[in-house]
C-alpha cells in the first residue's frame, strides 16, 4: 500500500481559525497519521514530498453542483444539446471541477435524467476524472412551475420532468431511483428565472405532492434536495425530511427560528451567486440591472443576504457553491463563492473554508458515516496544495495554477511540482 509523507506544509484541518505547520501521512486512500508543530513522522517505506511551506487542505466538496449545465443563457438552454454532445460536455465539466480542487459533488439537478448517472458511474470506474458524485435526478416541478417552459402551441425541451399529482411524483421518483439517481431534487417555488409566470416566493406544489415525493424518496432510503425559495417551501423541508434545502430565500424569522431547532438535520444551500452575478455581471447577456429588478433577482439577492446573515448567527450550516453553469456564472469559477459569503454575508474565511472542506464533506457523506472533508486520522484522503494561504487570500482558490497539486482518494489527479513562489527566489 503506497505511503506518500508531505512535509514543510501548513495544514487547515477543515474546522480550525488558524493554519498549522506540520505533516501528514497518505496511506493508501486515507490519512494515516497528521504531526503538529515540531512533530515528525516515519519516513521508512514513505515517497517524501517537501511542499516547501505550501497550504495543505481537504479537497472542496460543491453540495449544489451542476455538472450537466452547459453554460447557457436559459433554463430551457441547458438541456438543449443532443445527448451525444451533452456526454461529453458533462465529462469536461467534471474534469474542470476536479481541476479546480473540488473533490466531491452532489448533483443538485441533471439537465437530462441520466446524465448524472453515466457520469459518476464512469468516474467511479476510474474511466473519466471528475469528483465524487451523487448523481442528481432533474428537476421535478409542475405544470407552470420552474422549469416548465412549455406553451400551448410550443413544446419547449427543459431540464424538468413535470408532474402533477400525487402519484405522478410518486411513480417518477421510483423511476428515477430505479435507473441510478442518489438524490432527488424537486421545485416547490417558482424563481425569478421563470418571470413572469412563477416568483421566488410563491409554491406551486400541493402538500400532497411534496409528500408523495418526499415519503417516497425516504421509505428507498435516497436522499432529497429541494428548490426552495418561498418560506411555505422551506417549512415543507423541515416537515418532510428534505436533507439539502435549497435557497431558503424567504425564509421568515420564525422559520429560522424553528430551522435553527433542527438545524442537524438540515444543509443551506442560498446559491448566491446566480442572485449576485445576474444582478450584477449579466448584461452582456442582456440582463441588466434593471432588468434584474424587474425579474425579481434584484429582490431575492436582497432576502438572501439577510436570511443568510441571521442563519449564520442561529448556527446553522450553511453551505457555498451552487447553481454554477450559466453564461455568467460558468464552471470553473465556483470558487468565487468563498468571497461571497465573506462579503456579504459577513464569514470570517476559516468559516467559509470550513463549510467547503468539513461540512461539506459531513454534508456528502450523509448517513454512511464516511469521513471526508478534513485533514485527520482515518480521513479519506482528498487533499490540495495550495501556493499561499488560503485564509489571507480566498482567491487564491479561483486560480488553478495556484493550486499545486489535487488528490483524491490517495492518488494525484494534480503531482506536485514544486511552488511557483520558492523556483522563483531560486531561478534569483
Amino acid at each position: 500500500m503506497a505511503r506518500i509523507l508531505f512535509t514543510n506544509v501548513m495544514i487547515f484541518e477543515g474546522t480550525q481559525e488558524k493554519l498549522q505547520p506540520g505533516e501528514v501521512l497518505v496511506q493508501g486512500n486515507r490519512i494515516a497519521a497528521v504531526a503538529g508543530p515540531g512533530e515528525s513522522l516515519p519516513r521508512e517505506g514513505c515517497e517524501v514530498i517537501d511542499a516547501g511551506g505550501a497550504t495543505l487542505m481537504p479537497g472542496m466538496v460543491n453540495t449544489h453542483c451542476h455538472l450537466t449545465y452547459n453554460n447557457g443563457t436559459t433554463v430551457a438552454e441547458l438541456t438543449a444539446l443532443p445527448v451525444e454532445e451533452h456526454v461529453l460536455l458533462s465529462m469536461h465539466n467534471a474534469k474542470l471541477a476536479l481541476d479546480m480542487g473540488f473533490t466531491a459533488a452532489l448533483g443538485a439537478a441533471s439537465a437530462k435524467p441520466r446524465l448524472d448517472i453515466v457520469i459518476r458511474n464512469e468516474i467511479n470506474k476510474g474511466k473519466i476524472p471528475g469528483p465524487r458524485l451523487l448523481a442528481g435526478s432533474p428537476e421535478l416541478t409542475v405544470t407552470g412551475g420552474l422549469a416548465d417552459d412549455n406553451k400551448l402551441e410550443v413544446k419547449h425541451p427543459s431540464i424538468s420532468i413535470i408532474c402533477d399529482g400525487a402519484e405522478e411524483f410518486r411513480k417518477t421518483v421510483r423511476m428515477l431511483i430505479r435507473e441510478g439517481c442518489d438524490v432527488i431534487k424537486f421545485n416547490n417555488s417558482g424563481d425569478s428565472f421563470c418571470f413572469p409566470r412563477m416568483a421566488a416566493y410563491d409554491n406551486p406544489m400541493t402538500e400532497e405532492e411534496v409528500a408523495a415525493v418526499c415519503n417516497t424518496t425516504n421509505n428507498i432510503g435516497k436522499r432529497l434536495a429541494a428548490h426552495a425559495h418561498a418560506d411555505s417551501s422551506v417549512r415543507q423541508c423541515m416537515k418532510y425530511d428534505v436533507e439539502f434545502i435549497f435557497h431558503a430565500t424567504f425564509a421568515t424569522d420564525e422559520t429560522i427560528e424553528q430551522l435553527e431547532k433542527v438545524k442537524h438535520k438540515h444543509w443551506v444551500s442560498p446559491a448566491i451567486a446566480a442572485r449576485y452575478n445576474t444582478t450584477h455581471e449579466a448584461a452582456d447577456w442582456g440582463i441588466t440591472t434593471d432588468v434584474a429588478e424587474m425579474i425579481g433577482n434584484k429582490r431575492e439577492l436582497e432576502m438572501g443576504i439577510q436570511t443568510m446573515t441571521k442563519m449564520r448567527k442561529a448556527g446553522i450550516r450553511v453551505l457555498p457553491f451552487g447553481d454554477y453553469g450559466f453564461a455568467w456564472l460558468p464552471h470553473g469559477t465556483e470558487a468565487r463563492d468563498l468571497e461571497h459569503f465573506v462579503n456579504l454575508f459577513g464569514y470570517q474565511p476559516w468559516e467559509v473554508l470550513r463549510a467547503a472542506t468539513a461540512w461539506g464533506g459531513e454534508a456528502w457523506a450523509g448517513r454512511s458515516g464516511e469521513k471526508m472533508g478534513r485533514v485527520a486520522p482515518g480521513y479519506l484522503a482528498d487533499i490540495l496544495l495550495v501556493d499561499g494561504n488560503p485564509l489571507l487570500d480566498l482567491s487564491l482558490l479561483q486560480d488553478r495554477n495556484a493550486i499545486l497539486a489535487i488528490m483524491k482518494d490517495g492518488s494525484f489527479h494534480k503531482p506536485f511540482a514544486g511552488r511557483a513562489a520558492a523556483m522563483a527566489v531560486a531561478a534569483e
